[in-house]
């Protein structure tokens, strides 16, 4: 059996989708984040306005959807690019997103991996190459893993700066 998307998993939600985003930067060969890097603006493509429709959807469900970043300072250009443009096109469509330097999360007990935790007990862990490449996901059904995960992002969430307060620069 195929490992579900995030995509699905969210559809599937009754309550929680939190996302735990730690690395400085993710798959730069998107054309996006190329555009926003060469001419400071955005085109926004098909897969961010679905991802947009999902989170409306879910969260109009009811489901809350949280996303926390860890991130290293000065922030990298991916992430400047996500600040200024993604979260504000992902916030009104019902995401919550905080930001977490990394060196304020040092007593935080972190996964090795980037994850995505729905409803508390479906963890989709998130594999990426050192370049920020996407690998692949798998479903870890381990209690010890969920436990650890959720932690985890319950950690970072209260010590995170919700974004509206948050500058990156």
């Amino acid at each position: 059996m195929p490992t579900p998307t995030v995509d699905q998993l969210l559809r599937e939600a009754t309550r929680s989708a939190k996302h735990l985003e730690m690395r400085d930067g993710y798959m730069l060969d998107d054309p996006c984040f190329i555009t926003w890097q060469r001419e400071n603006r955005v085109e926004l493509d098909a897969g961010s306005q679905a991802w947009r429709a999902a989170v409306s959807g879910a969260t109009h469900r009811g489901v809350q959807v949280q996303r926390a970043r860890v991130f290293s300072t000065p922030a990298s250009d991916y992430l400047r690019f996500e600040y200024e443009y993604t979260t504000s096109l992902n916030q009104p469509a019902g995401e919550d997103v905080r930001w977490l330097p990394r060196r304020r999360s040092t007593a935080i007990a972190l996964p090795g991996n980037d994850f995505w935790l729905f409803d508390d007990e479906t963890l989709l862990v998130l594999h990426f190459a050192g370049n920020g490449d996407w690998e692949g996901a798998e479903i870890d059904t381990r209690p010890a893993a969920i436990d650890l995960c959720r932690e985890a992002f319950e950690a970072v969430w209260r010590q995170a700066v919700p974004h509206e307060d948050y500058s990156i620069v």
